[in-house]
């Protein structure tokens, strides 16, 4: 079963999907399930709806919100920030945790690209409570991306107008000034749980690189990494997205169920 949810605070609306298994008879295990940029709640090639149905059938829920500015939830695009999207992220958290239908025990994260910089971070925080952590290609690498933009025309457009065409969405100066004072290598450590990564191979946007130093830096004997060879970013092809999701399922349910 999936129904539509939203939550609330300080003004600001989200809205997004849960799912809870059908044959559900008091309270589930429940994962949040966090989106990348310019991304939202359903993802490239609908890849987080097909995972969230997979994790039904394997008794598992699932909560996926639009971050503030995408998708369906309120606010601009333009005014999101890395900080913006990991208080959303917290109070995304909360909701699951005292939503009733939660197994309050057993809950975990999932964070594709720059959502799982942000589950990488928000797992930390929440050490006491996020019981297990898969990152799709995590974005660890944004504050080097930025960096790298301001020195092109990219970052002479920004100063000149405060904001920057990125494919039809206007990314603010908020976004770079926040981001480059923010250390996510650093910010995830801590994180005491097995982590779980999958990453493409050909992945141009988050070098195959960037996993590597996350597990010897970040993670070392917790986490380990599932390699789709010859994948890209977001895993479009089908065999590589299947993969994505059945790795993914398998060790949620292994940790949560």
């Amino acid at each position: 079963m999936q129904k539509p949810v939203e939550l609330t605070y300080r003004s600001k609306t989200l809205r997004g999907m849960m799912h809870i298994p059908d044959n559900a008879s008091g309270k589930v295990p429940m994962v949040a399930i966090f989106h990348g940029f310019t991304g939202n709640k359903v993802e490239s090639h609908f890849i987080f709806v097909k995972l969230s149905r997979e994790l039904e059938k394997a008794g598992i829920g699932s909560v996926r919100f639009d971050f503030y500015g995408s998708g369906e939830s309120d606010g601009d695009f333009v005014d999101m920030t890395f900080s913006s999207e990991l208080e959303d992220a917290r109070n995304i958290v909360e909701f699951i945790k005292n939503h009733p239908a939660t197994d309050i025990n057993n809950i975990g994260i999932l964070g594709l690209s720059m959502g799982g910089a942000i589950a990488a971070i928000i797992a930390n925080e929440y050490k006491d409570i996020a019981k297990s952590l898969v990152l799709w290609a995590p974005a660890f690498n944004m504050r080097d991306i930025v960096e790298l933009q301001l020195q092109s025309e990219a970052g002479n457009l920004l100063s000149q107008h405060g904001f920057v065409d990125i494919g039809g969405l206007a990314l603010g100066q908020g976004f770079v000034s926040d981001m480059i004072n923010i250390d996510i290598f650093q910010s995830a450590k801590g994180y005491d749980k097995d982590v779980l990564i999958i990453h493409g191979t050909k992945d141009e946007a988050v070098p195959y690189t960037v996993s590597e130093e996350i597990l010897k830096t970040v993670y070392k004997e917790k986490g380990f990494r599932v390699s789709i060879d010859g994948s890209d970013h977001t895993f479009n092809r089908l065999d590589w997205q299947q993969r994505a999701i059945d790795e993914s399922v398998a060790f949620l349910k292994e940790k949560l169920t």
